[in-house]
């Protein structure tokens, strides 16, 4: 963490980005050891970092880089200088990974709603199910063309942020 910027005010940030995270449906301590990862400048760290700079248990953050982990966000490796486990963000784009990794979630729904189109007799709930899977449908099309958006604006967009103020 740049030895310039308060750290009690970078800690708040990552309080504020976690609630986020845990409104949306993230653990707590999950929510806050990813927080910490997106804002800070290493790019990896051990547990034991983790828990150094955040102030917390190395417990909390164990439990926490599993769950990350688990999730795809966070990817674990080793440092040549170290035999303990390192944590990264998996890739440069993490939202657009985050957001638009979820056509494989979307057919799945989809393919769910068309079965039980299939299996319920006429009513007011096989038409639920189809529309639904109609839905899912037409989300991962738009998904689909999100994602190429995506990819020709970062094309374009600035290395950097323009300076604070």
């Amino acid at each position: 963490m740049s030895d310039d910027v308060d750290r009690t005010e970078v800690m708040n940030y990552v309080e504020r980005f976690a609630t986020m995270l845990v409104e949306s449906g993230m653990q707590r301590m999950t929510a806050r050891v990813f927080s910490y990862i997106l804002i800070d400048d290493a790019s990896s760290y051990t547990a034991a970092e983790l828990a150094e700079g955040m102030g917390v248990s190395l417990a909390a953050i164990s439990n926490a880089v599993r769950d990350l982990v688990t999730a795809g966000l966070i990817v674990k490796n080793r440092r040549p200088d170290t035999r303990a486990d390192v944590y990264e963000i998996l890739d440069d784009d993490i939202w657009g990974r985050i957001m638009l990794d979820r056509l494989p979630l979307l057919k799945r729904y989809e393919e769910l709603a068309l079965a039980g189109v299939e299996t319920l007799p006429p009513g007011a709930g096989r038409d639920r199910m189809y529309q639904s899977a109609l839905y899912f449908q037409f989300a991962a099309e738009r998904f689909t063309e999100m994602r190429e958006l995506w990819q020709e604006f970062r094309k374009r967009m600035p290395d950097s942020p323009p300076p604070p103020g």
